[in-house]
């Protein structure tokens, strides 16, 4: 438990898995927040009396350009940030394209860099070997503490 004066609070993420027919992730890499220079999947916070389908429904389409049903929620993380002092439950939610040709694009180029189709093996290797420094691959390569956490727990999706 804290024990300075700063009131922290446990926020809620919503992180959207959305797959093409290939089997990749859309996967952008943030910037202008906290996990800057981490990949990530589309996402953000949970709002007022929101549901989660609806939030990554919303997230989806402000971040992407692209229109999404939610599906599942397909896990949740517990992810401690200790040098931030931020606390995030992460709620995964699992989505579909309504149009399998729609393609992602950098709505918020405050917040991402860029979207890609990654599979799931690459992010897997990315998250292994996040702490390692020892080729460029891996330093440009490191994955956002949900996603982390979220491989731990499910090695194979």
């Amino acid at each position: 438990m804290a024990t300075n004066s700063h009131p922290y609070h446990v926020r809620v993420g919503v992180a959207v898995l959305i797959r093409n027919s290939e089997g990749k992730f859309v996967f952008g890499k943030r910037k202008g927040s906290h996990g800057a220079g981490t990949w990530q999947f589309p996402g953000g916070h949970l709002e007022m009396g929101e549901s989660f389908f609806a939030c990554a429904e919303r997230e989806t389409l402000e971040e992407t350009g692209l229109k999404v049903i939610a599906e599942k929620v397909f896990a949740v993380t517990n992810d401690v940030f200790d040098q931030e002092t931020k606390h995030y439950i992460t709620v995964f939610v699992t989505c579909r394209r309504v149009n399998e040709n729609d393609q992602p694009e950098v709505l918020e180029p405050e917040k991402c860099e860029s979207w890609n189709w990654i599979g799931w093996n690459q992010i897997r290797q990315w998250c292994e070997h996040h702490d390692d420094e020892v080729t460029p691959e891996w330093a440009q390569n490191k994955c956002f503490l949900p996603i982390r956490d979220l491989v731990k727990e499910n090695p194979h999706i």
